[in-house]
This record gives C-alpha cells, structure tokens and sequence, in this order.
C-alpha cells in the first residue's frame, strides 16, 4: 500500500470514528495549490467537519498530519514524504481563490494609491498563500505583521 492509500485509509477510519456520514475521500494532485496534494472529503455532514470558520477542519489537518507523520513520514526519506492538505467538499480550495482573488485586487490598489495596504489577520498558512500569488509581481513585495491571531499581510510598493 503506497502512502497516498495509508493517508486516505487512515482519514476514512478517522471519519467513521467520528460518526460522520461521507461519500468518499478523493485524492487530488493539484499543483495549483500550496500545501501539496488534497484528499477531498466529499460529504452532506460539512458544517461539522468545517466547523466555524474552518477552525474543525484546519483542527483535523493538525490531527492527521501528526499521525501520518508517526505512521508514515518518519519512516522514509525527505523525497518520499507526502505534503498535503484535506478538504471538505471544496471550502478551503474556495477559501484560496478567494485570498488570491483579494490579494490581487489589494496588489493593484497598492500601486494605484501607491500606498501600503493591509490584508485582514490570517492564518500562517493563508498568508503564505498571499505571499505566492504577489512574489513574482514586479510593483510590490509583501511582508507579514502583527503577533498572534491578529498577524497579516502587508502588500508594499516597490
């Protein structure tokens, strides 16, 4: 059984244990999105998986990751490792469209203004989604601010 299989068991025993109704676990190797593969859970009980906003489902990607990496990537080497994410009927590829989409929209109005602007708090793994979208835009740069729950993104200009 290859990793992929494990990660995909190990989530559906995690679901069942959990009592929650799904229809399947697919695995998507989207190259699109950072943070690696998706295994999508597919499911009509997604407000209980999501949880309010995102904090159930980001909660469950700690939990299995911590176990893959007991049963799996401790085990292999750097090149086998498998670096994914798990998703609930689309609500986080959503959610990333949605930051690239502001961050975009924010990039253009820095340059507009030529101002600093500020995106809203997110999480380490939200602003690192910001980050890519703008580090190859030749206007601005983007630095990270704030402590805590209230640390964001600063698109600057260049």
């Amino acid at each position: 059984m290859d990793n992929i299989q494990i990660i995909k068991k190990l989530i559906e025993d995690f679901l069942k244990k959990l009592c929650v109704d799904f229809d399947e676990v697919a695995f998507l190797n989207d190259r699109e999105f950072k943070g690696g593969a998706r295994f999508l859970i597919k499911t009509n009980d997604a407000g209980i998986l999501i949880g309010s906003e995102g904090a159930t489902i980001y909660a469950i990607n700690h939990l299995i990751k911590k176990i893959v990496w007991k049963k799996v990537n401790s085990k292999v080497d750097l090149d086998a490792r498998v670096d994914f994410f798990i998703d609930v009927n689309d609500f986080q590829g959503k959610n990333i469209e949605k930051i690239r989409i502001q961050a975009l929209e924010l990039a253009e109005k820095a340059v507009l203004f030529k101002r600093d602007v500020e995106m809203p708090p997110m999480s380490s793994y939200e602003r690192m989604i910001a980050h890519s979208v703008l580090v190859d835009n030749p206007n601005v740069f983007t630095e990270s601010i704030g402590e805590n729950n209230f640390r964001r993104l600063v698109i600057k200009t260049k």
